[in-house]
């Protein structure tokens, strides 16, 4: 008797009908997109467009943690002199975004 029972309730439709199980699965990729994805796009995007707008004389912070004002802009590199006076060329991607923002805002009075 509790076959027969287990069985008509294994071919009952549910809410979602046959995608039912489907939807969890899509909720969770909704989130990833919205929480880890888009973010991450938008971080990335911000970067590029600091980095293409930087000009010589700018100070910037380098991933290594180095500080230096550039000297001179290439396609793909910056030559950043360093208080010492010696320049170092370094690629585009090396400058951190949220160290050199921080480093050029004026401080708050």
């Amino acid at each position: 008797m509790i076959a027969t029972i287990l069985l008509q309730a294994a071919g009952a439709s549910s809410i979602f009908g046959t995608y039912g199980n489907f939807v969890p699965l899509v909720l969770i990729v909704v989130v990833f997109y919205f929480f880890m994805i888009r973010p991450q796009v938008k971080k990335q995007k911000d970067q590029k467009n600091y980095v293409n707008e930087l000009k010589k004389g700018d100070k910037v912070v380098l991933t290594s943690g180095a500080h230096g004002r550039i000297a001179e802009v290439g396609d793909t590199t910056f030559l950043v002199e360093h208080e010492s006076g010696h320049k170092t060329r370094y690629e585009k991607s090396s400058v951190s975004l949220d160290a050199s923002k921080a480093l050029n805002t004026p401080p708050k009075a």
